[in-house]
């Protein structure tokens, strides 16, 4: 029987269809068991077939599924002072159904609050490189990576793409056109690079004294990844106008948000931007059950446990192979390793072996698993990686 044939070509998934999933692992027809170290990609948080959410579906589902933002939004307006009232500059949120969704509306907000207040030369948002901020037009445009740019005609203006980490260009690159400083506090696809805590303090003193807005996109390091309920929130004073998540936040099911200040979001006004499914009864039935459960103090302090744990972990095989691993790398629950073997490669042989991963920009290996793993999975992991390194030690050198 052929497969996918009448699908876009984007993708090359292996051969393995999934059709079950339970906690951490996932499921073939035939009863093939994996354990999901990539959980959909930093989403599926609470793990496969939770019964928090998959409730929360199940009873949404029986009442309405959708209204459009023509009418009132019970459940977004809960899920959005949620939100307000759990970080400090959140006055304002828009639903929306991407990470890219959420990205392309806390950029036309960035440029709106400018525009409004007397400077609509203030148009251009600064970004660094390695940056990935999903695969609309304004989105790879704004990230900047030639790769995802190749094809699709000539670069849209309003971009500024500076090096990663390089503050003097970001200082000298600001000017009269300057709108917004647009940046992941942990990259996810430049290879997990986590951006200090200082550098946030930093960059929140430089919009201040600058007039400019700044941006988080925490569509992937968010949502208790990292073991506070979004990832800057591990520095003090650096919090951001405006903020992009997704992923995450939706446990699974497509859903992300644009939240920001109430300055910054003041000419957001009814006209200006909208989403047909944004807010919809089912997502935000899910992300408000999402929300109670990753934001519980118990809860993060298991997944600081459990990344502590898994981090020792990975200190021991860098040690025991440092022909095969590089540093690590990421933050939480967003982690990995720079390889000095071909990382996909050892992506494909965890794969035969039972574990999924992914990859990621600079030859890392990396892992976003649910947050709810134990030590028991950390452990059985290890142990799949330990086995996927002794064969890569026969691979030849990454180059490049």
């Amino acid at each position: 029987m052929a497969h996918d044939d009448n699908l876009y070509d984007c993708y090359k998934p292996p051969a393995q269809e999934f059709v079950r999933g339970e906690g951490a692992y996932l499921y073939t027809e035939n009863g093939d068991k994996y354990l999901d170290f990539i959980a959909g990609i930093s989403v599926n948080c609470l793990g496969h077939g939770n019964p928090i959410t998959v409730n929360a579906l199940k009873e949404q589902a029986d009442k309405v599924w959708h209204v459009s933002g023509m009418f009132q939004l019970t459940g977004a307006k809960q899920l959005a002072k949620k939100y307000c009232d759990a970080l400090p500059f959140a006055e304002k949120v828009f639903f929306t159904n991407s990470g890219a969704e959420a990205i392309e509306c806390a950029m036309k907000t960035a440029r709106k609050y400018h525009y409004d207040n007397g400077n609509p030369q203030r148009y251009e948002i600064i970004t660094f490189q390695g940056a990935f901020h999903g695969r609309t037009f304004a989105t790879i445009n704004a990230g900047g990576n030639p790769k995802y740019l190749k094809g699709f005609g000539p670069n849209l203006p309003g971009f500024v793409h500076l090096p990663f980490g390089d503050h003097d260009a970001l200082k000298e690159a600001i000017s009269d056109k300057t709108a917004a400083i647009l940046v992941e506090p942990v990259q996810g696809e430049g290879g997990l690079r986590p951006l200090p805590e200082v550098c946030l303090r930093s960059l929140r003193e430089l919009c201040d004294e600058e007039g400019i807005l700044l941006i988080y996109d925490e569509v992937q390091c968010g949502a208790s990844r990292t073991g506070k309920l979004f990832a800057h929130q591990w520095a003090e004073n650096a919090e951001p106008d405006i903020m992009a998540v997704a992923k995450g936040v939706g446990g699974g099911f497509p859903m992300g948000a644009c939240i920001a200040t109430k300055a910054a979001a003041a000419g957001m006004v009814p006209g200006t931007h909208g989403s047909t499914y944004g807010g919809n009864p089912l997502a935000m039935a899910v992300g408000n059950a999402v929300f109670d459960e990753i934001s519980k103090p118990e809860f993060l302090q298991h997944v600081v446990k459990v990344s502590n744990f898994l981090k020792q972990q990975f200190e021991s095989l860098k040690d025991e192979f440092p022909d095969v691993v590089d540093e690590l790398r990421g933050k939480g629950l967003l982690c990995g390793m720079k390889l000095k073997k071909p990382a996909l490669d050892v992506r494909k042989m965890a794969l035969e072996h039972g574990l999924l991963g992914g990859s990621a920009g600079d030859n890392t290996l990396r892992l976003a698993p649910a947050l709810i793993i134990t030590e028991d999975h950390v452990r059985e992991a290890v142990g799949i990686l330990r086995k996927c390194f002794k064969e890569a030690q026969s691979l030849d050198d990454f180059e490049g």
